[in-house]
């Protein structure tokens, strides 16, 4: 695919005098440019629902959620991987981003590493990717050489796999057994893909991380109740979701997330289920982890 053939690449009408707008005028430009963002996903939700159906399944076999990408797209994996064991209590491998070029691409680019059609098939090797786990290829332009030869390692191996890019018949959509591809338009930056496209891809992920630890029980109400307390501001909100779950005062809180070992599901378990710890994490298992559940089946 000739890159100049892309809807990423091509050239934008609306922004061909950027050099020439006051500062006001630059970032309406950018605003109206970025509306087009969220239409451009809307019609990409049924397949986003089926990709959250597919990461659930896997979640469900133990199996892990890995994100491959190149530059804006890879350090974008990597975000939406490393907020995953805080926000929902799950162990660093359970969602993992990786970058073409390592860790040292997250922080300075890595030229010429998107180019190695080999490199992902290494560097999934590494973390032992097996067939239980779903690859989420990311690549704006949908072309990017790492990408592909994550994605075709992927299939081989017989892991389910995702595409997520911005323009139309990408050779990384024929790939992924699903195709997520909000093509969002010319960039208002001529070819700058960390702008519409790395916003859509953005909004993409979350929506995929998220959706998937809602529908394994990482979610009551729409309370982040897996939540890990690593720090003041996350003890004080699990404090918070105990208080808004079960009517009690700040102090009672408190004392049932030290009775609970600073695990939020178990200390609402018992309080509002009157149990000791070790009955709250038994009835949570019983439950498969579901919060919901375990209280209802107490009743």
């Amino acid at each position: 695919m000739d890159i100049k053939s892309l809807t990423s690449e091509q050239r934008n009408s609306a922004s061909a005098n950027l050099d020439q707008l006051s500062t006001l005028e630059l970032v309406k430009l950018f605003n109206n440019e970025d509306d087009k963002v969220t239409q451009a996903i809307k019609l990409e939700l049924p397949l986003i629902a089926a990709a959250i159906d597919i990461i659930t399944h896997a979640f469900q076999q133990d199996g892990r959620l890995i994100y491959i990408g190149a530059g804006t797209s890879g350090r974008l994996g990597v975000l939406d991987a490393s907020e995953c064991p805080p926000t929902f209590g799950v162990g660093h491998q359970q969602v993992q981003g990786i970058i073409a070029g390592g860790k040292a691409a997250m922080f300075k680019a890595q030229e010429g590493a998107e180019d190695d059609i080999n490199a992902a098939q290494r560097d999934l090797t590494q973390i032992q990717l097996t067939p239980q786990d779903v690859v989420v290829g990311i690549a704006a332009s949908g072309r990017t050489p790492y990408v592909i030869g994550g994605l075709t390692f992927a299939n081989k191996l017989g892991c389910d796999t995702i595409a997520i890019s911005c323009n139309n018949d990408a050779p990384i959509s024929s790939i992924a057994k699903i195709a997520i591809t909000p093509v969002v338009g010319p960039e208002v930056l001529t070819g700058s893909s960390r702008m519409k496209a790395g916003t859509a891809q953005k909004l993409v992920l979350n929506m995929l991380s998220t959706g998937a630890m809602v529908r394994t029980g990482k979610v009551y109400q729409n309370l982040m109740v897996d939540v890990k307390t690593s720090n003041e501001k996350l003890i004080i909100r699990s404090e918070n979701i105990i208080m808004d779950v079960t009517g009690v005062a700040r102090e009672r809180a408190q004392a049932l997330l030290v009775q609970a070992n600073q695990h939020v599901k178990s200390a609402i378990l018992m309080e509002l289920n009157g149990v000791d710890y070790d009955t709250a994490t038994q009835q949570l298992a019983d439950n498969l982890g579901f919060l919901r559940q375990a209280l209802t089946s107490s009743t």
